[in-house]
């Protein structure tokens, strides 16, 4: 028996929309403004870990691993893992460094461009 546990490049949350119809909480979806130099809180669904010491990328996700292009450079500033409902989750929060615009890249992996 092992610990399942995701590792994640990035944060992935979903579009503000799904918060509006009820199907999500607002911790699970992207702010509806995001703004940089901002604090927001996060929530996933199962146990996962975030590289801390370095910016990385907030994208949109609508499930299956479809994720859009970078929205933001982010610093993961709190994470806890936590038991509810006999489900594992992880929340947190997370500092907004930048906010893009347009398709330019801005990360080639881990590294900012």
């Amino acid at each position: 028996m092992g610990i399942r546990v995701e590792f994640n490049p990035d944060l992935a949350l979903r579009n503000f929309e799904e918060y509006t119809a009820g199907r999500r909480q607002m911790e699970e979806c992207l702010p509806e403004v995001l703004e940089a130099g901002r604090v927001y809180d996060f929530l996933k669904k199962e146990q996962r870990l975030y590289w801390l010491l370095g910016e990385l990328p907030l994208v949109e996700t609508k499930g299956d691993q479809k994720l859009s292009l970078p929205l933001a450079s982010v610093v993961i500033v709190e994470v806890t893992h936590t038991l509810v409902i006999g489900e594992v989750w992880t929340k947190g929060k997370y500092k907004v460094v930048e906010v893009f615009a347009g398709s330019k890249v801005h990360f080639n992996g881990f590294v900012k461009v």
